[in-house]
């Protein structure tokens, strides 16, 4: 090789090391790497504010306003029979379409106003013992009258439901005949278990019970029924019967030998 084609060579090399180094200052620099996924820190979750629901009132609280505004409407003055639904319902602060989804007509809303009546009365329940039952069944029918004589909600309409016969039906039917069945079940049982005869119908046993307390209180309304020992009285009078049992003189024993005064027995 001549010496002109190797400094030709030389000039070459230097040339192309020269746009090399161009190049290299030229191009971008590499972003750095990327941090594992798994490394990098999550963020907590922002909590998002739910608004809080605003619906219909409670059934129980809008139930509770429309029948205190029905013994605000008796208080006043209305009768049962003269109540409409329109006038309850403006006392209520509730529309008509409210009472109408709860109850089917008016007789349907004044039953729900005597039951809830009814309801503060106690159940008729079995206690420990038979007496203790009966005596809770009849002290609840004294102080029933006792609400009804001292001028209470259940006084206000107490007259007025019998002038109803539909309503006065289905008052029976749901207060009244509910409280005998239960009588009648508890003194069926207790004649199952010896305590009662059971040659006497269970109805009427429980009539026999409650009877007395049941005359006082519709029949004389001037009959003091105050006394809270006059449910016992009654009970306990029904168990145990009011005849007078006839004394009955002491048996003789046959193998008693007769006392002699003598010695020798004669």
């Amino acid at each position: 090789m001549s010496s002109s084609a190797g400094k030709a060579e030389a000039v070459d090399s230097e040339f192309e090391d020269l746009i090399g180094r161009e190049l290299g200052r030229r191009r971008p620099a590499a972003p750095p790497s990327a941090p594992d996924a798994a490394a990098r820190p999550v963020p907590a979750p922002v909590p998002v504010p739910v608004p809080a629901k605003r619906g219909r009132p409670r059934s129980e609280a809008v139930e509770t306003s429309i029948v205190e505004g029905m013994l605000r409407l008796l208080a006043k003055g209305s009768s049962l029979a003269s109540l409409t639904v329109e006038a309850i319902a403006a006392e209520a602060g509730v529309g008509k379409a409210t009472i109408y989804r709860r109850w089917s007509d008016k007789d349907a809303l004044l039953l729900h106003l005597l039951t809830q009546l009814e309801s503060k009365i106690d159940p008729i329940c079995e206690l420990p013992t038979l007496r203790e039952t009966l005596i809770a069944a009849v002290d609840s029918i004294r102080l029933n009258a006792v609400n009804r004589r001292s001028g209470s909600d259940l006084a206000m309409i107490g007259a007025e439901i019998r002038a109803i016969p539909d309503l006065y039906g289905r008052y029976h039917e749901t207060v009244i005949e509910p409280r005998r069945r239960a009588l009648r079940e508890l003194v069926h049982a207790a004649q199952l278990r010896g305590e009662l005869r059971d040659d006497i119908d269970p109805d009427l046993l429980g009539e026999l019970v409650v009877g007395p307390m049941l005359s006082r209180a519709v029949l004389h309304p001037d009959a003091s029924i105050d006394d809270p020992t006059l449910a016992a009285t009654i009970v306990d009078a029904v168990l145990e019967g009011v005849a007078i049992k006839p004394a009955t003189k002491p048996e003789v024993s046959s193998n008693t030998h007769p006392v002699h005064d003598n010695a020798d027995g004669t």
